[in-house]
């Protein structure tokens, strides 16, 4: 008989946000991080529970956009603050910037088509490949959940089945028919990124050995790409 999963301690919840441009929406999730176990005392995982979907209106101005996004972190400010990730890749580096004049503390994803990963302060350089391989992983071993309650919930689940990755041979590079090329995939790449950013505290967690831990300021050494 399949042991009944138990989720335990709330390790961190991950605000995140995808910025659309003229023809694209903005959509915002909100992620929480948890780890789970089971009665027989297995390893405990983080597993994610997507409890906010939402798309912003067509041509709505990025100074709503971050009010809204503000209302959204103070809400969830109870007792410690969340984690905000931002997609920054098409919005450039002055929408960015606004998030942190608003005291959000964002971290920012820009997406490219290799394969490497950087870091410049609290800009992370991510590939699309990572992006789309941390939801599969997560949807492959159950270990993200999205309630089909959620008003855009069936909108997600759609966005999700339009990704179809073709690897260019030559080049090693990605292209993703789906993603910027006539299909929406905001809400989709929302989740990726605030997924994504959750799996690399994971595992700064797990390589320091620290029992509950939160965001890290960007000032600490401990967090590794």
């Amino acid at each position: 008989m399949e042991e009944k999963e138990r989720y335990t301690t709330l390790k961190n919840t991950i605000i995140g946000v995808d910025l659309g441009q003229a023809a694209d929406y903005t959509a915002v999730s909100v992620l929480e991080q948890r780890m789970s176990s089971t009665r027989s005392g297995t390893k405990a995982e983080t597993v994610y529970h997507v409890r906010h979907l939402e798309r912003v209106p067509l041509g709505t101005p990025y100074p709503v956009i971050i009010k809204r996004v503000e209302q959204i972190y103070k809400s969830l400010s109870k007792g410690s603050s969340p984690s905000l990730v931002i997609d920054s890749t098409g919005v450039g580096r002055p929408v960015y910037d606004s998030f942190k004049q608003a005291k959000l503390q964002p971290v920012g994803i820009s997406i490219h088509g290799g394969s490497a990963v950087t870091r410049e302060g609290s800009i992370f350089s991510v590939a699309k490949r990572d992006l789309v391989g941390v939801l599969q992983v997560l949807y492959q071993s159950g270990r993200i959940k999205v309630s089909r309650w959620l008003k855009d919930a069936e909108t997600f689940n759609n966005e999700l089945l339009n990704f179809k990755v073709k690897i260019n041979i030559r080049t090693g590079h990605d292209s993703y028919e789906a993603w910027r090329e006539g299909v929406h995939d905001d809400l989709v790449l929302s989740v990726a990124c605030a997924a994504w950013y959750g799996e690399h505290l994971a595992k700064a967690a797990e390589q320091q050995r620290i029992p509950n831990f939160s965001l890290p300021s960007f000032g600490m050494s401990g967090l590794r790409v």
